[in-house]
């Protein structure tokens, strides 16, 4: 069984960063991802929010540079998927390749958009499609929108989307908004805004880009269509922290809990980026958490 000092799971910025700095350090490091290095970034078209490219950077182009950049410095990488961890001296990490053994861990396997599970969702994204405003609200300028949506980060969304489009329809399955009282507020002022009660996403129709959604009241069952250029799909977060789940403490949404040195409930275990609780969920603080993980673990086995 191949033995590394440290071991880092999830190949996203908070990983790739993590990688960079351990192997900076001289530790001897492997990274597991079980898909494309760099995690959900490869899928935004435009990066304009990350410090260094004044222009914007694709990211499949950021990932690639991070990947390229950490294992510059002898960070190994293995393409496979993560299914557990076992407690011990040092750990066993189990992957659907082979397992590893590590003395300190970096849980850097971030989260997965909460999904519609409607037909065009899968096809559309990046062409109409997303899961961030932050990131893809600058291309709908001037044009109608909709947000799906009752919760802190919808509403976020949306107040986020009217400084770029011409209307933003927020459509919620219920009757009342779940977001706190100050965003609602805000939101029910915001004349860019209309709300479209009790209804469900049915279809996102298009073939090449979105054209419009396929509504469906839950109340009436009648059916409508709604002409929009985007649609921001905010209907939550899963982390990816099952795996885990019997070897560090979650919080009651999944996350992985830790200190602010990245420190979970188990000694040698750090965790980075969205998969930690109180994330800001952006390409920076991802990056941050990567290294202070890597700067706590190399603290760690060096005693």
């Amino acid at each position: 069984m191949a033995k590394y000092e440290v071991v880092i799971i999830g190949g996203g910025p908070a990983g790739l960063t993590a990688g960079l700095y351990t192997s900076r350090a001289g530790l001897k490091s492997l990274l597991v991802e079980r898909g494309a290095f760099g995690g959900q970034i490869v899928n935004a078209p435009l990066v304009e929010n990350y410090p260094g490219f004044p222009e914007g950077v694709s990211g499949a182009d950021l990932g690639s540079l991070m990947h390229q950049q950490a294992t510059k410095y002898g960070l190994e990488t293995v393409t496979a998927e993560v299914t557990g961890v076992k407690l011990g001296k040092p750990y066993k990490i189990v992957t659907t390749e082979r397992s590893f053994e590590a003395g300190a861990i970096i849980i850097a396997a971030g989260s997965e958009y909460r999904k519609l599970d409607v037909p065009g969702e899968e096809t559309l994204v990046g062409h109409g499609v997303s899961y961030c405003a932050t990131c893809d609200g600058f291309f709908f300028r001037q044009r109608e929108v909709a947000v799906v949506g009752g919760g802190d980060a919808a509403i976020t969304d949306a107040l986020e989307l009217v400084q770029h489009a011409s209307k933003v329809y927020v459509i919620h399955r219920r009757d009342q908004l779940r977001a706190g009282q100050v965003l609602q507020q805000r939101a029910f002022a915001e004349p860019k805004i209309e709300f479209i009660w009790n209804t469900v996403v049915e279809e996102i129709m298009g073939e090449k880009l979105l054209k419009a959604l396929k509504l469906r009241n839950v109340k009436t069952n009648q059916l409508s269509t709604l002409e929009v250029a985007g649609v921001f799909v905010a209907v939550g977060l899963k982390p990816n922290s099952q795996p885990f789940a019997e070897v560090v403490e979650l919080n009651e949404k999944g996350h992985i809990v830790t200190d602010g040195l990245m420190a979970t409930s188990a000694p040698g275990i750090f965790a980075a980026g969205d998969i930690r609780g109180n994330s800001a969920r952006q390409i920076t603080s991802a990056v941050g958490d990567g290294a202070t993980a890597a700067l706590s673990a190399f603290s760690y086995l060096r005693g």
